[in-house]
């Protein structure tokens, strides 16, 4: 089922409308010269999805529906093949391969220009048999972009979620106990985006003249050492925190001894330090004098 977009100029497909998609949705939607917005959403009458459609359709955003998990890479094609720019929002849940499938539908349709999901690390600095092994895919979606020269791409790297940094499951911050674990030392630094801000962010770079193409673009709504992060949270509860070093020797053997454990696989990676952090200054908002919403500002509106 299509829902036809009214509207003329560059038409932009944004995969998935989770909280990373809603969010970059919202920021092209809200421009003063918004592109013409269709959402890719899996096709489904459940009641979050009717509304979710619903909601959309109020800010004049066409649904295109199509399951991307069982969809031919030559379906998707005759999809994408409709619009200019893509943006995928559909991260590392949607399965393994998603991103590579996506990425040689996004090129067999010719699209003029596409953003792949990968809103996260610098996997180029972090490179290939990392223990997170995930990120190996990111890499072949970049291998399939530099291949080729008929597709313009934009790689936006944002750092990790910043609610991801205070995720129990995550293991750095443990609010029960007033715990901070520094994953590989305390002055190993981390940078951190939230979705809202990716969205702006995104919107902006599709959107900033002279064009942005053929380019990895860095933003960051902060970067911190685990030292700051402690204190920030020290300060933000008023009572101080036990802090604990969690060396990169005994994350990987801890993940040795549960290899199929995703959130040991993303710690081991991240205290090893490479390509999960960059100066805020000389990131593309930081540069352009940008505002986002500090690890400090997000704890205190989240404990407010």
């Amino acid at each position: 089922m299509t829902t036809e977009h009214p509207s003329g100029g560059d038409p932009t497909l944004v995969i998935g409308a989770g909280e990373l998609g809603g969010s970059v949705v919202g920021a092209l939607t809200r421009r003063d010269d918004p592109p013409p917005v269709t959402v890719l959403l899996r096709p489904t009458n459940n009641p979050r999805h009717v509304a979710l459609r619903a909601g959309l359709a109020a800010k004049g955003v066409a649904v295109v529906e199509a399951d991307i998990g069982t969809a031919t890479v030559g379906e998707l094609a005759g999809i994408f093949a409709r619009f200019h720019t893509v943006i995928s929002c559909l991260g590392f849940a949607a399965g393994p391969g998603t991103q590579r499938r996506i990425t040689e539908a996004v090129l067999q349709a010719g699209v003029r220009r596409y953003l792949p999901w990968q809103f996260g690390a610098d996997y180029d600095a972090i490179g290939r048999g990392s223990p997170q092994d995930l990120f190996d895919e990111q890499l072949d979606v970049r291998d399939l972009l530099r291949a080729q020269d008929v597709t313009d791409w934009v790689i936006v790297s944002t750092g990790m979620f910043t609610s991801f940094l205070f995720e129990p499951d995550f293991g750095v911050v443990d609010f029960a106990t007033s715990t901070v674990n520094a994953l590989g030392g305390w002055d190993n630094a981390v940078t951190v985006t939230t979705p809202e801000d990716i969205g702006i962010l995104t919107a902006e770079i599709v959107s900033a003249r002279p064009r942005i193409a053929n380019q990895v673009v860095y933003v960051a709504g902060d970067t911190i050492t685990y030292r700051q992060l402690a204190d920030i949270v020290e300060r933000a509860r008023g009572v101080p925190v036990i802090r604990r070093e969690w060396t990169v020797a005994r994350l990987l053997d801890d993940l040795t001894r549960h290899p199929d454990d995703s959130m040991r696989k993303y710690r081991a990676v991240f205290a090893q330090g490479r390509g999960v952090a960059w100066p805020k200054a000389a990131s593309f908002n930081g540069s352009r004098g940008i505002p986002t919403t500090t690890a400090q500002e997000w704890l205190h509106e989240r404990l407010a």
